[in-house]
Order: C-alpha cells, then structure tokens, then sequence
C-alpha cells in the first residue's frame, strides 16, 4: 500500500476552460486541500476549494513563487502553453515544489514547430511531408514548386492560430506573406513549416506520461473553424466530443504503439524525458493516422470534454502526482461508458476584432450538464466577458452521442449574452450520412475519367500509327502490340513478338502506408503477363522499372523479390530493370513502378480469332483473386470516407479460430492484408486451354463494361448474366460502403471475374474442365448475340441483384 501524500495545495496557472475544468475535477479530489488560480476567471471563481488571484502576472515566476511560499503551495500546475515553454517547471522544481507538466526543453516539443517535425523525422513516425525555412524568399519559391496543397504554420507559439490551410496558391502566398513578413503572428512567424496537406478526419489525443508509460485518455474531436460545415477562419476550438466513431479500438491500439509510445520514447533518449499530458493531433488519412502536431498540455476545449468522462473514483491529483513522480504505471484511470460534447460560444467577431465587458446571465443547467468559463470575469458582482471564447456548456450521456450534443445545446439555452455566437452543428462529422442517403461514388470522382482515357487514345491513334514498319501495324486499343518477325525481315516461319507495358496504379498507395512491398511486384507482372496471353501468346522475359526519390534498399528488395515470384509463376525470365533515384520527384518514401513483359506465339495461336466468333458462341468467366489492381482510387475514396484503417479488420472478411488443446488463437485479416491479395496471373491456365479459345479478355480498368468488347468483332455483342457468379464480398461491401452503382461497380472493377474466355458452345465443357484443371473457378457466364449499329458491345443482365 503506497504512502498516503501531503494534502495538495496546488497553484493553477492560467484563465481559460480548460483550466476551469482542471479546477473543476482536481476539486473532487481527497488529496487536494486549496487550488489557487493565477488569474482565473469567473467560473474558478465560484469553483469549490478554489480561490482566484489577480495580484500577480502569470507570466512573472518570481512573483508567482512569493505567492505560493505565502500560501504554502505544493504543486503547481501550468495549464497553457506559454509558461511551459518559458520554463515554469523547471523554475518552481528547482525552488522544491514539485509540478505537473513538462520540462522547458521537453515542451519546446510545442514551442517550434520546426523542432517538432525534424523529431517526427528522425524517429520514424508517421506524418506530413515537410520543409521549414527561415528566409521568406526560399519559402516563396517552395510553394511555388509543389503541386500538391499545402499547410503553412507559423513555427513558434500563436496561441493555436499560427495554421493556416489555404485553398489556392494565391491564398498561401497571402499567408506565407502574412506570417512572414506581416508578422501576424509576431515573432512566431520568423520560421514557418510548409508542410503537405493531408485529407481526412481528425482526432486530437490527450495522453499522461512519467516519461515511460502512458495512458490515453478517450480520443476527441475538435472544430477549429469558425463557420458551421467547418468554413471560416479557424480558432482556438467551437467546440468538440468524444469518443469518436472512428477511433476503434484498433485505431487506438495502432496510435499508442506506432505514434505515442515512440514519441515518449524518442523524448526519453533524447536526453529530454516527457511528464505531464501530451496533446497529439493527428490525421486519420487512407493510409493511417498521421501526426498534425504535438501539444505538451491540456488541450482546449478538448479538456471540456474528456475530463468529465472519468470515472467518479479516478482522481486527477493522483494521476497528476504519478506522471510527476514516475509511477503512472500504478495509478488505474477508469473511463466511463458514455459519451461527452462540448460547444463554445464566442463573442460576436471572434476571431477578428470582439467587444469585451458585456453581461452574461446564466441560468442552472440540467442535469449532467456542466458550463465551464473561459473569457469570463466578476466585475463590481456581475459576470462580464473578456475574451474572445467565452463560455462552453459541456453534457455526457450515457445513451448516445446525440444524446450528449442535445443536452449540450440545452445548456447553451441557459446563458445569456450579448452578440453571443456559437457553431450550430458540434459533432457533425459523427452524423455523415447511413449508406442509404450518402452521395453516390463514382470513379470519375475519385480522380480516375475512363472516357478521359478512351479520348486520349483516339487522339494519339494518328501519332502511333505514323511509327508502322513491316511487321509491326502500330494499332493501339487492344491488349498488347504485336511485331510478326516473318514480315519484319526475319525466316518466314519466325513467331510473332508481343509486348505489353503497364504499372500497378494507387494499389502502390496501400503499400507504402502499410510498408508490405511484398505481393504487388506479382501485381506489376500479372497485369502485364494476363495481357500477353490474352493475344495467345506465352511470356518470356520481364523488364521492371522502380523511380523513387530516396532509394530505401530493403523496400526495393522486397519489391524486386515479389516480381521475380510473379515471374516464376508466369514462367518467364526477369531479365533486367531500372532502378531511377530521382531526389525530390516523389514524396517521402514514395515510389512508382512500372513493367514490360516479352513474349511470342506462333501465327495459329493468335488471338482474337474474330472470323471464327459466332451468335451462341459461350462466355467463361475466370474467378478473380479479389480486388486485382484496379480502382484503387475509388476503393481509397470509399475507406476514406469511411474512416476505414488499413490497419483495421477487414469488414468483408469474418476472423477465424484456430485451436489446440491449451489456447485457442483468432486470426483477423486487416483491410490492407485484404486489398494486397495479388492480382492472379492466368498464363498456364489460358496456355493449357489455348486451343478451344477464340478470343481473351483481360479484366482490367472499365471491368466487364469496357474490356470484353476489345476481343470481339464489331457486328458482336457479349450478353453477360452477373447472376451467374456471387459478387465477392469486398465488392458487396465497397458497393454499399461507397453507394455505388451497380453498372458503375461494373465499369470500374473486375466485380469478380478477372478473365473472360469468347469458346465455340460445343467446346465449352472441355475448354472449363481444362481450365478447371488448372485450378481456375470457371463460371458460364453469357453468350455472344448480334449487335446492331451503335449498340453497346457488352449488355449486363441482372445488375439489379448486386
């Protein structure tokens, strides 16, 4: 059993809500006996065993430890971040009074923005790409490089506001002006960090530390912009809730162990040991969570909002005592099972230029509802604003998050000012839309035009054609190009040559953010391989092309390893490759990859046998292995609006157990692990059954819509029953995850068939059953009938039961 501790007479610095809401829980507490508050405001005032004192600045540390020698003070808690930074705890520790929060160098982890993110970089966690610069000019021209949006903030410390996310290059130039040399933010401003934008939800975590464990506290989500459908300037927070319906527990897990728990660890062996509430702000991107910045306190109105989800018998002295003392590991911090939200309300104007002084009348609020002050003081026994974030009302609920928004707004109903504003619609982003009313997902919007890709090949056809030699047409649209060595000049009994070249697309994407380089080289070759065979002829050499901006040896080993297995299983010879080094082409780790496979086949082999296609001719569909290696795009889109990790099970996949006599074990597959599933190579299958096929179709970008009728003559339509196979599940779900259409799933994906055979009907069981030999899952899935002049080449029935 521990020493039971002296009473706390604790010294609180600061004004604002978040330290009213210390006050607020620290005054539960058995072991605190006084809380003075240096300045306080009007709701610290009135907070049980706390008195305000406005006789010295909280900024004058001298003046601050005369007051807590006169009252007997023994622990002092600095709630903003000004005096952390200015090196409150390491003054007051050295005159014997023990604090809670970080040393100076530790909360310069918040007073440079620049020291924060070469810190991220150099301990490997996760986060925008970046630059800083000191000199307005080299910073100009940076923006002016990029291509991508950017973030610009004001380096040191702008009291939350030093972040500006501009929408156009005009508007970063405007900041980059204002910051810099406007000095809008002061001193702040000398140094700026420049860094990549980054879409997606955000999630601010507060998480107490003794400098080697940690505990989180429920994630949160706040609402810097002023505007309501988050418009306008951004501020110090209109509000916030938590938990979060994107924070999982596996989310959760995932940021303690790849972004906190390095992050304290980093700071231990940099000489620079972290104690006290580290605030991380991060962006749950398509490709993980992603560290915004470091706050080295309590956030605001983060604090508002989370501090009364613990328990009634977790005490915040303790835990404030243990991270001091370096003994967290022995305090238990219980969170209640309900939900919290949180809504500011400002004074007119604010951000901008705000009245001060005006009368606030507050009504007693209901129940579980509390109102912690922020901008407010007494003057002459009245209540009266001072500041620009005035008051909050604050509401758990044990039933739901709009349970706990509503009785927020209701305690917004009991106070009283005038020109008082606040955000109509806190927690929005947990009330998106169900799939039955969200937008409907295309993949023209998720960046990728099919049509724009049929133009652009009719626009070249011209330039391509002008290159033909003897043996070679120079006819692009098909699968693969062809050059018959015969005609070329070569013996009259030469095979024809083919050739194909292609990349693996934003599949890259998912590997980088879950560094697994180690299927989608089988990628790369199966998209290029399943195109050669498509014209009949078998693979013989491979050629790949890696381009990065920083060469990383075991990435591209692993990437390299995974070509030469797809080589293996196509049957052909990785004969050599390009490795391009380009610094600043890519961004960070990134890189891009790109193959071109070599093969041959004799003139009888060639196909589309389009002469020989007929009405009845029957349509064999080839099983896919999953989602291959296309619409990655829109798959991305869809798990970002989803909020879908890909560190996250997989919602399309159930676990499953596995047992022996003393445990039973559960595997889950997580939605990277599931969307890296290799693209399945055909070669021996399709070689095999080579002499019962007519035509080939490879099931690519367009799906079954745009791909099948490349291997059909024109007077010839496919008529396909997609009620002839299941829709996989990742489908079924990307389907309803993302609202989409059923012709548009059918356009852009393989929906589950990834090749599709054109056979005479009287070799369709045989062509099957070597197919199905081969270890292919084989489907009848339609037949050819007559197309008149301007039908469609292919016609899906059934589309209605996906």
């Amino acid at each position: 059993m521990g020493v039971q501790p002296n009473p706390l007479r604790v010294l609180l610095i600061g004004n604002g809500g978040r330290e009213h809401a210390i006050a607020w829980k620290l005054s539960q507490s058995p072991l605190v006996e006084s809380i003075t508050v240096v300045p306080g405001n009007g709701g610290t005032a009135t907070c049980p065993k706390t008195t305000n004192n406005t006789s010295v600045s909280a900024e004058d540390f001298p003046a601050l430890l005369d007051l807590a020698k006169a009252k007997n003070i023994n622990f002092v808690v600095p709630g903003p971040e000004a005096p952390l930074v200015a090196g409150a705890v390491d003054f007051f520790e050295d005159a014997g009074i023990r604090c809670f929060g970080p040393s100076k160098a530790a909360a310069y982890m918040e007073g440079s923005k620049t020291f924060s993110k070469d810190f991220m970089k150099k301990h490997n966690i996760p986060t925008a790409a970046y630059e800083n610069f000191s000199d307005y000019e080299k910073a100009r021209q940076y923006l002016d490089s990029v291509q991508h949006d950017v973030v610009i903030k004001a380096s040191g410390l702008a009291a939350g506001k030093g972040v500006i996310i501009p929408t156009t290059k005009d508007e970063a130039h405007r900041a980059l002006e204002s910051i810099m040399q406007d000095k809008e933010f002061g001193t702040a401003g000398d140094e700026v960090v420049i860094e990549e934008f980054l879409a997606g939800d955000e999630l601010s975590i507060l998480t107490f530390s003794d400098g080697y464990t940690i505990k989180s506290l429920p994630p949160a989500q706040d609402h810097k912009r002023v505007g309501e459908g988050d418009t306008g300037l951004n501020t110090g927070g209109m509000g916030c809730y938590a938990p979060t319906n994107i924070a999982t527990p596996e989310l959760v897990a995932q940021i303690d162990r790849d972004i906190i728990q390095p992050t304290i660890d980093g700071m231990r062996r940099d000489e620079i040991p972290f104690k006290g509430v580290l605030f991380t702000g991060l962006m749950i991107t398509s490709s993980g969570p992603r560290v915004l910045e470091y706050n080295v306190r309590f956030g605001d109105p983060e604090t508002q909002t989370v501090l009364p989800l613990l328990s009634d018998d977790t005490d915040l002295a303790k835990i404030m005592l243990a991270c001091s003392r370096g003994h967290l590991d022995s305090v238990s911090i219980k969170i209640k099972n309900e939900f919290s939200a949180t809504v500011v309300l400002s004074a007119g104007g604010y951000p901008e230029s705000y009245a001060k002084g005006d009368e606030i009348t507050i009504q007693p609020p209901p129940p579980a509802v509390n109102i912690f002050h922020a901008g407010t003081k007494l003057a002459d026994g009245k209540l009266r604003t001072a500041g620009g974030r005035v008051i909050a009302a604050s509401a758990t609920a044990s039933e739901s998050l709009r349970a706990a928004v509503d009785k927020a707004y209701e305690g917004v109903r009991h106070i009283q000012f005038k020109d008082m504003y606040y955000r109509k619609d806190i927690a929005h982003r947990a009330f998106k839309p169900t799939s039955d009313t969200k937008e409907a997902l295309t993949y023209a919007q998720a960046g990728v035009s099919i049509d724009a890709g049929n133009r652009l090949v009719e626009r070249i056809r011209t330039a391509v054609r002008s290159t033909r030699r003897p043996g070679a047409d120079a006819e692009i649209g098909g699968f693969g190009g062809e050059v018959d060595l015969s005609k070329a000049g070569f013996t009259s009994d030469a095979p024809i040559m083919v050739g194909a070249i292609d990349g693996v697309g934003t599949k890259l994407m998912i590997a980088q953010a879950t560094r697994n380089h180690r299927t989608v080289g089988i990628d790369l070759v199966a998209m290029n391989v399943n195109d050669l065979v498509v014209q009949g002829a078998e693979p013989l050499m491979f050629l790949d092309y890696f381009g990065c901006s920083k060469l990383d040896p075991e990435v591209a080993a692993q990437f390299v390893e995974s070509v030469a297995a797809g080589c293996r299983e196509a049957n052909c010879a990785l004969v050599g490759g390009e490795t391009a080094e380009m610094p600043g082409m890519y961004s960070a780790d990134d890189y891009d990859a790109a193959g071109a496979a070599i093969g041959a086949m004799l003139p009888a082999n060639r196909l589309p046998r389009l002469d020989a296609m007929r009405p009845g001719d029957v349509l064999l569909g080839l099983a896919s292995s999953g989602v291959h290696s296309n619409g990655f795009s829109l798959v991305r889109r869809i798990l970002a609006r989803e909020n879908l990790a890909y560190s996250a099970p997989a919602p399309w996949i159930s676990s499953s157990s596995s047992s022996t006599p003393t445990t039973t074990t559960t595997t889950t597959t997580t939605v990277g692990e599931s969307l890296l599933t290799p693209t399945r190579i055909y070669v021996r299958s399709v070689l095999k059954a080579l002499p019962h096929l007519k035509g080939l179709a490879h099931i690519t970008g367009g799906g079954l819509t745009e791909n099948v009728p490349r291997t059909l003559p024109a007077h010839l339509a496919a008529e396909i029953d997609v009620g002839a196979w299941e829709l996989p599940a990742v489908f079924r779900w990307l389907k309803k995850a993302g609202n989409v259409q059923a012709a548009e799933m059918a356009r852009t994906f393989n929906t589950g068939i990834g090749m599709v055979a054109v056979v005479a009907a009287a070799d369709a069981d045989d062509a099957a059953a070597t197919l199905r030999a081969e270890g292919e899952t084989v489907y009848v899935i339609g037949t050819l009938v007559e197309r008149g002049p301007g039908g469609e080449g292919c016609v899906l029935k059934g589309l209605e039961s996906w």
